[in-house]
């Protein structure tokens, strides 16, 4: 070995093990590894910062803005409340989410389908009451397989059919893959959905401030209209939009105050009373089709487009202490609409507007993005960690999806390739209005994408100081004395042990040539070593940088590195054991 190779090697497994130690943010971790890498000069001067510019950061940045754009649609709950109203155990949330995952990975690409995939499974672990950890990895590793099913699914399978195409003059065709990843998805999804408990319970280990501040009791009243879904229906079902979040205080009939029992049967015009978190509110108001309190916001005799909510305190010094929003008329004076009020310890049963607001109460209110701060100066007013809420405004439920439908289609036919397709799709977000330009910086997880952006030129010195061509050269005196099932097992657990540091189409690229030529020394066909290749380096199940897949859920699942291998370990011992005799049946080696 020469000493840039010891040099890489080292400084990569120092790393890894600082990763696992957890005593220091993955970021920095990442950044420092790429600083000593720099100094002892295996990765160029010039080289060091070209992680920042590579694909697969770019496509991590937009997968998760378009993620983002998704949830916020609503059109996730629709679906859930429409399709699967009652899949209430994480057993069966967890077959949905993965089954679904992996059919959709099959067809296009895997981080598309999972950044689909990702705000359901945000909206059952609330209802379930479980840590969208618990859902997030298996969904990866299910991408993953998934991927392995289609020529298409994955990168490493469009690159060993390339590779097949130029040793024998026939590529694999697009189903060609489809038995072994068959197979492999269904022994994988079947291990994931009876030990996912070896993912520990974890939360999101970079929660800003306004996601830690929840405020759960607001009171805020609604009106039946003759669009609402629950028209002629009983509170209960009502209610249960808000999976049991939200409860009712009483329901208004024009002067009579009824109290509300669950068979009440709702009728236009009906005031409700609610209380509850703004998330679940915001899912009762757009799910029921229901009308909030206060007027419609109009500007030139039009419905002010840019409407937004936010939460904000009021001071000692507010001129709104002691004074009622009937009193105050905000919708007429100044152009805003209070939509909840919530305060410590008290349970407020009262009507919005005849509500005394007091010092400390919180409240949200809405109006126009540019009017907002000059109302918050105004009444003296703090906004409640600068967080802007869903409540009350407004939302395209279907151009989210339609986004990312053309970004998918468009690479699925080859008119663009992933990077840019993702990249417009997240500006689309912006430009048609699907999430909020301050959202969109929130969804790009600035951490991990510095992490990837750091961790790809260190990565990539292991190829550059002839590191990989080392790891080849053993590999081929190994295998050339074992029997077949002994080698096509070492092909494919190299790749799984090399696909973390080189990518997995790098990977392909490196271990393909060398897989087919020393079967076809040993008088055995090129095709199942070269499938074996395709299948270790597209199941990266050890590390939260082997794929984007496993790190488009690192951040939103609070995971540690870890806790990949605690799952992925025995999961990918499982992928080698099925794997060998099914490529020995499947694809014979003479």
């Amino acid at each position: 070995m020469t000493t840039q190779q010891i040099l890489a090697f080292s400084v990569i497994a120092v790393m890894m093990a600082v990763f696992i130690w957890d005593r220091f943010r993955y970021d920095v971790v990442a950044c420092c590894a790429l600083v000593v890498a720099v100094t002892v000069g295996i990765v160029p001067v010039d080289q060091a910062f070209s992680g920042f510019s590579d694909d697969i950061v770019i496509i991590v940045g937009s997968a998760l803005v378009v993620s983002a754009g998704v949830a916020r649609s609503g059109i996730v709950d629709m679906a859930i409340k429409k399709f699967f109203p009652n899949l209430n155990t994480l057993h069966t949330q967890l077959a949905l989410l993965m089954i679904v995952v992996a059919v959709l990975s099959a067809f296009i690409k895997n981080i598309g389908a999972l950044a689909i995939m990702m705000p359901v499974a945000f909206q059952f672990a609330r209802k379930s009451g479980a840590s969208p950890s618990k859902y997030l990895m298996p969904m990866a590793f299910a991408a993953l397989l998934g991927g392995l099913m289609t020529q298409i699914g994955t990168s490493p399978n469009i690159v060993v059919s390339r590779i097949r195409q130029e040793l024998t003059g026939e590529s694999f065709t697009m189903f060609d893959f489809t038995p072994m990843g068959a197979i492999l998805a269904f022994v994988g999804i079947t291990f994931l959905l009876f030990f996912h408990w070896l993912v520990p319970s974890r939360t999101k280990q970079n929660d800003s401030l306004e996601e830690a501040v929840e405020i759960t009791n607001y009171t805020s009243e609604v009106m039946i209209t003759p669009l609402s879904t629950v028209l002629e229906k009983t509170v209960a079902e009502l209610l249960k939009i808000g999976d049991g979040e939200v409860i009712a205080n009483a329901v208004l009939r024009g002067p009579s105050r009824m109290a509300p029992f669950p068979d009440l049967i709702l009728r236009e015009n009906d005031v409700v009373l609610l209380e509850g978190p703004s998330k679940a509110l915001d899912r009762m108001v757009s799910g029921g089709r229901l009308q909030l309190s206060g007027k419609p916001l109009m500007e030139n005799g039009q419905a002010q487009a840019d409407v937004i909510s936010i939460e904000a305190i009021i001071t000692q010094d507010s001129p709104l202490k002691g004074l009622s929003a009937k009193e105050l008329a905000l919708s007429y004076t100044r152009g805003v609409n209070l939509l909840a009020i919530s305060r410590h310890g008290e349970r407020l049963k009262q009507r919005l507007g005849t509500i005394t607001l007091m010092a400390g109460d919180v409240i949200v209110l809405q109006g126009s993005r540019k009017n907002m701060p000059t109302v918050m100066q105004d009444f003296s007013l703090l906004p409640l960690a600068q967080r802007e809420v869903l409540l009350g405004t407004r939302r395209q439920a279907f151009i989210p999806l339609i986004i990312l439908a053309l970004a998918m289609g468009t690479t699925a036919v080859g008119l663009a390739p992933v990077p840019v397709a993702f990249f417009a799709a997240a500006l689309g977000m912006v430009v048609f209005r699907a999430i909020p330009l301050t959202d969109f910086y929130k969804s790009v997880d600035g951490p991990i994408l510095v992490m990837l952006a750091a961790l790809i030129p260190v990565s990539d010195s292991l190829r550059t100081s002839g590191g990989s061509e080392l790891i080849a050269g053993w590999l081929g005196q190994a295998a050339a004395t074992l029997p077949a099932w002994g080698a096509i097992g070492l092909i494919l657990i190299t790749a799984m042990a090399v696909t973390p540091f080189l990518n997995n189409a790098a990977t392909v690229l490196v271990m393909g040539p060398i897989a087919a030529s020393f079967a076809t020394n040993l008088g055995f066909r090129p095709e199942p070593f070269l499938m074996a290749v395709a299948i270790g380096a597209g199941c990266d199940f050890l590390t939260p940088v082997g794929h984007q897949c496993n790190t488009l859920v690192f951040g939103p699942g609070g995971y540690k590195f870890s806790d990949y291998p605690r799952l992925g370990l025995p999961l990918s011992f499982l992928i080698i054991v099925v794997s060998v005799p099914a490529l020995l049946y499947i694809w014979p080696v003479n």
